[in-house]
Order: structure tokens, then sequence, then C-alpha cells
């Protein structure tokens, strides 16, 4: 075995060392595929810190590795995902570290209509999981709008049908954000344009519109596809402005169609919807007011004849014042004489009780509380005696059971407690008797204040016929001897 190469029919091929033979290699391939499309199925799908995105483009029977760098990613048609049917143009370049080539992407794109559907349907079951698509979520469009705002190409025929729609319709403020409809740049600039509406502060006079439409003119899947990329979806759904979207014809539907608030099936129709006819809303008004001015007669009609109905149970105002009026002068008229009447026989009364009241009987009512007086007294007296001699008896049966000494003690102890009861005794029967006298003194003060005899001291006199006081000359009888009572005595008539 020789371990030294010295045979003369290799000495004929080139000898290469790794890092040359590399480097053939990456030229070889880069000079035959600089610029290739590859078919093929998205496979896994990476992003480094870095921006770069890495990923698989597959079939049956082989993986091609494929990076998109940071710089190249903003210009991809789509997103790559997973599972996706694409078609990647670029070149084919080797990775001679690792023995491995790869290839760098900088257009992508879905192969063909059916990988589209099919990724617009795996896209709008996604965003209807999320919400995105939810009914309760739909905003009400205004009335009348103040300010409408569009947000479609400022060439075309779109934005002029819109504006000669509205005007024919209900002329309107419009506000017109310009963008890109189709390619690359749709969604970026849709996007920018509904944030940008819905930053502006909400303020009287101000350029914030009420209602947005979203238009477009029609064109196949591909055309529309920026309208039915994820960042638009998510931008219509959040945003706080009512949103119409009126993507191609009514055919056509776009994921943005789910996420509005209202879809409109032309650019035309989104006008007629957003605003209403003002001829119409004028003659309805009409209608209105004239319906309006017809209930108010009636009412008033109504009113005037339920108004004469009751006006008919109603006295007029002179009748309703003229019994009150009556009344109060036919009182006014009696009051005088019935005070008059009311004092002379307050003034009868009293001097009936006066005349009631002698001096005798004054006297007899002093002694007869006197003689209770003096009863009261004795009875008392007789009282405390008969205890006293009880009180002595009970001593002196005790007083034999005891000793001299000691019955001589107890017996001073008695009279002792004797005297001091018989002082108290003293004490409150003259407490009693002062008592008694005051209340006698005033019972006599108070009946000679009402005594008909005070009056005659003040130079009254008071007539009698027949023991009997006259009060009214009515009460006067002819033929009967009159007697007049003075201060000083009687005079007979």
């Amino acid at each position: 075995m020789k371990l030294i190469d010295e045979d003369d029919k290799s000495r004929n091929v080139p000898e290469y060392g790794v890092s040359e033979i590399s480097a053939s290699i990456k030229s070889l391939i880069e000079s035959e595929f600089s610029r290739v499309r590859v078919r093929g199925e998205i496979g896994r799908v990476f992003t480094a810190r870095s921006g770069h995105l890495y990923y698989d483009i597959k079939d049956e029977k082989s993986v091609l590795a494929a990076v998109t760098f940071k710089g190249q990613v903003p210009g991809l048609a789509i997103v790559p995902e997973e599972g996706l049917e694409v078609t990647a143009t670029g070149k084919v370049t080797s990775f001679g570290s690792q023995s491995k080539y790869q290839l760098i992407v900088d257009d992508l794109k879905v192969a063909g209509i059916g990988a589209l559907m099919a990724m617009l349907e795996k896209r709008k079951e996604t965003l209807q999981k999320e919400g995105f698509f939810n009914k309760e979520n739909k905003k009400r469009i205004p009335y009348i709008p103040n300010l409408i705002g569009v947000i479609t190409s400022p060439q075309g025929a779109v934005l002029s049908d819109i504006l000669h729609r509205l005007r024919d319709r209900f002329p309107s403020n419009v506000v017109v954000w310009p963008v890109t409809v189709q390619g690359e740049k749709c969604a970026v600039e849709v996007s920018k344009a509904i944030r940008g509406f819905n930053a502006i502060p909400v303020s009287k006079g101000g350029y914030r519109p009420d209602v947005l439409i979203i238009a477009r003119g029609g064109g196949s899947i591909e055309d529309l596809w920026g309208f039915n990329e994820e960042v638009v979806v998510r931008e219509v759904a959040n945003s706080s402005i009512p949103i119409i979207s009126a993507i191609g014809h009514e055919t056509d539907t776009t994921l943005i169609d789910y996420a509005s608030d209202i879809r409109a099936p032309t650019p035309s129709a989104a006008a007629e919807i957003v605003v209403p006819v003002r001829v119409n809303l004028l003659a309805e008004l009409r209608s209105l007011e004239a319906r309006l001015i017809n209930v108010i007669a009636k009412l008033h009609e109504v009113k005037a004849e339920r108004l004469t109905y009751l006006l008919r149970f109603l006295n007029r105002p002179e009748d309703l014042l003229a019994s009150p009026s009556d009344k109060l002068q036919s009182i006014s008229l009696r009051m005088p004489k019935a005070l008059n009447y009311a004092i002379q026989a307050k003034r009868l009364n009293s001097e009936r009780i006066m005349a009631g009241l002698r001096s005798n009987l004054l006297k007899n009512v002093m002694t007869i509380a006197q003689n209770l007086f003096d009863d009261h007294f004795q009875s008392i007296r007789r009282l405390i005696g008969s205890q006293v001699k009880l009180k002595r008896s009970t001593f002196d049966g005790i007083g034999v059971r005891l000793s001299n000494a000691k019955l001589k003690k107890n017996l001073e102890s008695a009279e002792e407690k004797l005297e001091a009861l018989a002082k108290k005794l003293s004490f409150l029967t003259n407490i009693e008797l002062q008592e008694k006298s005051k209340r006698l003194k005033y019972q006599g003060q108070l009946l000679m204040n009402l005594s008909y005899h005070t009056t005659l001291e003040r130079g009254y006199s008071v007539v009698w016929i027949d023991k009997k006081i006259i009060s009214s000359k009515f009460n006067i009888k002819k033929k009967k001897d009159m007697v007049i009572e003075f201060k000083d005595g009687k005079y007979l008539l």
C-alpha cells in the first residue's frame, strides 16, 4: 500500500483546496442560477432577531432552504405562511462553511388561484375566530353625516361616481384620502389612511369624518388582494369611525367586507347608503308638517268642544260672589246686637250670682268651718289621749314585773319620749291651725269679693220684688212692692 500519491494517471486531475472548490461551486451555482423561479409549498418559517426571514420551500421529494433579508421583506407581495403554495423568485447561492446552498428570495407570490383562495379561506377563518367579523361589534351609520371621508384612488371613475351620486342625492362635505388601490403599496396605504382619519380629534367644526367609504373598482382577485391583507382587516375592525366597504362589483368579496360596518355592492351604492335623498326627505318633512298641523287643529277643536261643555256647569262669577257677600252683610248687621245681648246676659248672670250670696250665708259658712275645725281638733286630742293612756297602762303592767330601779329608768325614758311627742304634737297642731285659718280667711275674702254687697259699695243698687232680684225691665210687675237696696239701706217704692 502506497502512502504517497505517485500515480501518473492522477497527475492530469486538477487539485483544489477546500475553500477553492467551495468558491468554485458557489461561482458556478450563482452563474448558472442567477435568476430563477421556484414553485413549492412553504414549510418551516422562522424570523431571526436580525429581521431576516428564513423558511423552507418543499415538494414531495426535496426541500430548498430560502431566505429573505431584512431589507427585502417589505417588498414581498405576501408574507410566507406554512402550508401556502407559492412561486419564489431569486438567486441560488451556496454557503461554503457548511456545504449548503439556499435561495435568496426577493419576490414571493401565491402559486395560482387555487392556492390564493385556500390562503384567503384560512385567513378568513383565523380572523373570524378572533371576533373581527362579529355582528355585535358593528357600528351604526349616522343618518345625515356632517363630513364623509373617502379612501380611494384620486384617478379613475370611482371617486367621480361617488361625488356625483352624493351631489344628486344630498350635497355633503367630503374629504378624500388618496391611496394606491392595487399592488404592494395598497394594504400599507389603506391602513395608514384609516389610522389617520381616526387620529383626528373630535371637535366642533373639525375635519374628523362621521363615516368612511373605502372604495375601488372591480378587478381580479390579485388586483383586489390588498383589501384581503390582515393589516387592513384589523384596522377596519378597530376603527372608531363607521366604515362602508365598496370594493369592486357586487360579485367581488374581500375580507374587509366582513369587518366593515356595512358592505356596499358598488361605490355608487355606498354613496346611496351614506346619505338619504334630499328631495324625498323634504317631501317627507312636508307630509309630517301637514299631519302635525291637522292633529293640532283637531286637538284644538276637541278641547274647545270640551271647554264649551264644561262651561255649562259653571256659575257666573257674579253669582258665585253674590251669596257670600249677602251672608257677610247680614252677619255684619247682626253682630253688634248679638254682642250687646251677650254682654248683658253675662252681666245679669254675674249679678244674679252675687245677689245670691248673703252676708248671713257667709257667716254660716264661716261658723260651719270653725265647728268642723274644732271637732277635728278635739278628735285629734282624744286620739292622742287614748294612745297615751294605752301606753301608760302598758308601762304600768310592765312595771309590775320590773325592778324599781329599772322601772324608774324606763319610766324616765318613756316620760322623755312622751314629752317629745307632746311637743311635736303641739307644734304640728299649731301648724295645722295656721294653715286652716289661712284657708278660711282666703275663702271668706273670696266670698266677700263675690258678694253683691261689694258691688253696692261701688255705687250700684239692687232692685227686689217679692224677694227676687229684678234683672230686666220686662220682669217689673205693676201693683207689686219694689225695694231698692243701696249700700247704706233699702228704699221701698
